[in-house]
């Protein structure tokens, strides 16, 4: 039997009504899912305000109600907890009702602009092949050891964290490796996790339709970093200024990583194909099947993370060797003539400059590089010149389209990629909004040797419009329309 008294452990409580000592069947935060003996956490959203559903709850219910202002009506045999913070008090009460299952494993958080998805899955597959029994919560996919369930959101909301996590406990789970963005920071989902460890990748413009500037996106950020304990270590890329700032105020131990400045953790790369990478890492040479500088990034965080869980050196190289690229991120496929098309999520500017500086560096020249690319609606819309300028610049060819337009109309956001565009390079711009014949008509204007870039939705199945999901998936029409170029 679980007690409203004991999930309440370490949440602040700023004024009481009613018994604490109920039991209690589930926490909710959707008053839709509230029922008998639950409780219900009345959040603030940006959409919408779980305290205008306190009634509903009560009536569908709900045994106890947390809240950050006491309702009106005071209903008799219900307990009434008033909190400074709901969003906070619900992560902590995530965390007892589930039975702090962050403690009982080693959970490993990584946090920056670009990078999570990768380092967290690469660093499960790494311990999987270790031996180990590993946990994934990431943008792609939620992992319990071999189990893999769908994932909504790149840092899920705390109830679903710490069920995942207990799973992972009865699982036998020794180190879960998690995505956290700075949503979930900002919203508290992550707090009252134990964290053995935390993860900087870097920092670039994103998200600013969520945080009012860089600042603040950056100081969310920092925050993960405030609030490590002092057994946990703060892995951090020095390459990126923001680097540092991380680690200003940590109560964990510091460690560096970077390819250019001084660090406990460096990199050289020695080659750099299609066909991979040839790297030198604290000394140790090694061939790895992933491409470009950002993944030497990657690849030097999942190195040093793998040294500070305690990894032998040997085993870890021999285990980075095999890797392979995740879904989405730089995955390409040749046609039987020759054409390269290349499908990565780079839906930041920085993102796309370092997907597009990558080929520009391994292809000779003489091929035409053509990049089709878009920004979803409903997000972050000063991002949208600097899409087009980059993609502009740095291709032969670009096909402006569509991306997830949302709510938003697909027209109006190419016209805001467009005014990004130079006018030296008018004449390389085309604009296809739907976005399946772009990626036909990239593919018809190829020729042996050249490279397509698919870019901003990368693993994403679906396309979503008005609200409604469609079935798309660029890799599956890049290759369905090549193969049907080549018949």
């Amino acid at each position: 039997m679980i007690v409203l008294k004991d999930i309440l452990y370490k949440v602040t409580l700023e004024k009481v009504v009613g018994n604490t000592s109920v039991a209690i069947r589930n926490i909710e935060f959707d008053s839709r899912k509230v029922g008998l003996n639950d409780v219900f956490v009345a959040i603030r959203g940006t959409v919408s305000d779980g305290h205008d559903y306190i009634k509903k709850a009560s009536e569908k219910g709900a045994i106890a109600i947390i809240c950050e202002a006491l309702p009106e009506l005071i209903i008799n045999g219900i307990t009434y907890v008033q909190v400074n913070d709901t969003q906070q008090a619900l992560a902590m009460m995530a965390a007892n009702f589930y039975d702090n299952p962050s403690e009982e494993i080693k959970v490993i958080g990584i946090t920056g602009t670009n990078g999570k998805t990768t380092i967290s899955t690469l660093l499960y597959d790494l311990f999987t092949k270790a031996g180990y029994e590993v946990g994934l919560l990431s943008t792609v996919k939620i992992k319990v050891g071999a189990t893999s369930f769908k994932a909504t959101h790149t840092t899920p909301d705390s109830l679903t964290i710490n069920k995942y996590l207990r799973d992972m406990v009865d699982a036998g789970v020794t180190f879960c490796f998690m995505e956290v963005s700075s949503h979930g920071i900002h919203q508290k989902r992550t707090e009252g996790i134990h964290f053995a460890g935390g993860i900087f990748t870097n920092l670039s413009h994103d998200h600013l339709d969520y945080h009012t500037d860089f600042k603040e996106y950056r100081d969310v950020k920092k925050a993960f970093f405030d609030q490590l304990p002092k057994s946990a270590f703060a892995l951090v890329n020095t390459d990126d200024k923001n680097g540092r700032v991380m680690i200003q105020n940590t109560d964990a131990k510091p460690y560096a990583y970077a390819l250019k400045s001084i660090a406990d953790y460096k990199a050289q790369i020695l080659e750099n194909q299609f066909s991979g990478l040839l790297l030198k890492i604290n000394n140790n040479e090694l061939w790895v099947k992933l491409i470009g500088s950002f993944n030497a990034y990657n690849l030097l965080a999942i190195y040093a993370t793998a040294d500070l869980l305690g990894l032998e050196t040997m085993e870890t190289l021999q285990l980075m060797s095999t890797l392979e690229s995740v879904d989405g991120r730089f995955q390409y496929v040749v046609s039987p003539s020759e054409i390269t098309a290349i499908v990565d999520y780079a839906h930041t500017p920085d993102a796309l400059k370092n997907v597009l500086e990558t080929i520009n560096n391994i292809r000779s020249g003489n091929e035409e590089l053509i990049t089709v690319v878009g920004c979803g609606g409903d997000r972050d819309a000063t991002k949208r010149p600097k899409m087009g300028a980059i993609s502009a610049a740095l291709s032969t060819k670009v096909i402006f389209t569509s991306d997830n337009p949302r709510t938003e109309d697909p027209e109006a956001i190419i016209e805001a990629i467009e005014k990004g565009v130079p006018a030296e390079h008018y004449k390389k711009v085309v604009s296809i909004t739907n976005r399946k014949q772009a990626i036909k008509t990239a593919c018809q204007m190829a020729t042996s040797k050249d490279i397509i870039l698919i870019a901003g939705k990368g693993h994403e199945t679906y396309q979503e419009i008005n609200g409604e999901r469609f079935d798309f998936d660029d890799f599956a029409i890049v290759n369905q329309m090549l193969t049907a170029l080549n018949k």
